[in-house]
């Protein structure tokens, strides 16, 4: 893995639509990939933008924080902090759509998002964050690699995008 010098920015709602078509480039390219992100094919670049303007929106109503990153000024990557969590979880938040285009990865631009996320909870009041991915894949292997808990897996939790069943790990990380 070569690591190089990537850019990390919170966007708020503003930025976020300045920059809504290439965070949805960052987001097709994944599902085209394969990954299991929510969304099944046939997926567009216009399916993507709505996806975005409805995040830029929860960031302005404060419900979750967006990060993206960039490397030579190019977006190409992108995580998402989700703050708005019930009464009795105000210390918790959870990691959503942690993406990074193919192009770019084994950059370290995957673990400067995650670490940049980390420090934003902390920011924000949140002491434990988790995450699901799929078992056995790149993005278990990053989280392992930066400290957090696997807290068990869970069979045909979800579906890849060519349909086949996807087994999912839970880990969380305790910030203090």
């Amino acid at each position: 893995m070569r690591a190089v010098k990537v850019e990390i920015r919170r966007l708020n709602g503003v930025d976020a639509e300045a920059h809504l078509s290439d965070l949805a480039n960052v987001l097709v390219d994944c599902v085209e990939g394969g990954a299991s992100v929510s969304f099944m094919p046939p997926f567009t670049q216009s399916d993507a933008e709505a996806f975005f303007h409805k995040v830029a929106k929860g960031v302005e109503a404060g419900e979750r924080i967006l990060l993206a990153a960039f490397l030579d000024s190019k977006l190409v990557g992108t995580v998402q902090l989700l703050t708005a969590m019930p009464p009795n979880q105000p210390h918790r938040a959870e990691i959503a759509k942690m993406l990074v285009l193919r192009s770019a990865r084994s950059r370290g631009i995957g673990e400067a998002l995650m670490r940049r996320a980390e420090e934003c909870a902390l920011e924000a009041g949140k002491t434990l964050l988790v995450l699901d991915t799929v078992l056995g894949g790149a993005a278990e292997r990053l989280y392992a690699r930066l400290g957090w808990n696997k807290a068990g897996a869970i069979p045909k939790y979800a579906l890849m995008p060519d349909g086949s069943w996807c087994d999912t790990v839970i880990f969380w990380k305790s910030l203090v």
